[in-house]
């Protein structure tokens, strides 16, 4: 993989010059402590950062791919291999989840997101294809084959006319990350053009209801966007405006390397890395 891919996305960076950071860095709400899980605590406390090479320890709890949507967002070239976006939220998952099933989830919720948002591919026909990517990006990788199978299971299910909560809890709780993305593809191939029906069904179990329903969330709002989600859950949603501007940036593909740069790059490079933070 290029490693300008990786340079354009990690955006957010500090540089040498301390004047210099994201206009991100002056919204203090982004400073709250929300509950932070053990396993991000104690990566971050070791002082290194796990990759898909040097794993730092082995969990597989669904902390990696929650965070990993917006990657997904970002990429809409096609100098970009799939394989490459995929890895790419692999690599953002280990850093603190050395687990297969930790950082496996992470690189297909990417491409899923990815391919819904990018070339409006159906989410059911998403999921399927991100399965291919892990086949043939990790083919000797311990827990493949289990992670493709829950998967699988999580569509035929969808596909079916099981209650939702027995159809869930076929798949698991979602405390772990295999597990939760198979909950959330579950709801999300199941209501795909209903964000409502998916959501209410993805933190209605006796699992991490709020993990699975952040990831339903993931997919369904990438596919339908922000014109499919009912107004409730957007009229007071905590700094709408910043998500709002961080998913724009990221699906205009904003870059910040100068290798890759376009004609917006000097601004991009200002507003994430430069001295333009806002007051």
């Amino acid at each position: 993989m290029k490693t300008a891919v990786r340079i354009n996305f990690y955006i957010a960076y500090s540089r040498s010059d301390e004047t210099a950071a994201s206009w991100l860095m002056n919204v203090p709400e982004l400073f709250a402590r929300r509950a932070p899980g053990n396993t991000c605590l104690g990566a971050l406390e070791s002082g290194k950062c796990g990759t898909l090479e040097n794993l730092i320890n082995h969990s597989k709890g669904c902390g990696g791919v929650m965070r990993v949507a917006p990657i997904g967002l970002y990429f809409n070239d096609q100098d970009v291999s799939i394989r490459d976006i995929a890895t790419i939220g692999a690599e953002a998952a280990a850093i603190t989840h050395g687990h297969t099933l930790g950082w496996m989830p992470a690189a297909s919720l990417v491409q899923i997101v990815h391919e819904v948002s990018q070339d409006d591919t159906e989410i059911r026909d998403a999921v399927l294809r991100s399965l291919d990517t892990i086949r043939d990006t990790w083919p000797e990788t311990k827990e493949r084959e289990s992670f493709i199978s829950l998967m699988t299971r999580a569509v035929d299910l969808a596909d079916g006319d099981a209650d939702d909560l027995d159809g869930i809890h076929e798949l698991g709780e979602g405390w772990v990350g295999d597990e939760a993305l198979a909950i959330a593809v579950y709801c999300a191939v199941r209501y795909k053009d209903d964000f409502d029906r998916a959501i209410i069904a993805s933190v209605n179990h006796n699992g991490d209801s709020d993990s699975t329903g952040a990831i339903a969330g993931n997919i369904l709002g990438a596919k339908l966007g922000l014109a499919g989600i009912p107004e409730k859950y957007v009229k007071d949603l905590e700094l709408k405006d910043v998500i709002l501007e961080v998913a724009d940036d990221l699906y205009q593909d904003c870059r910040v390397s100068a290798e890759n740069g376009g004609e917006n790059n000097s601004a991009w490079l200002e507003k994430y890395s430069g001295t333009g933070c806002r007051p």
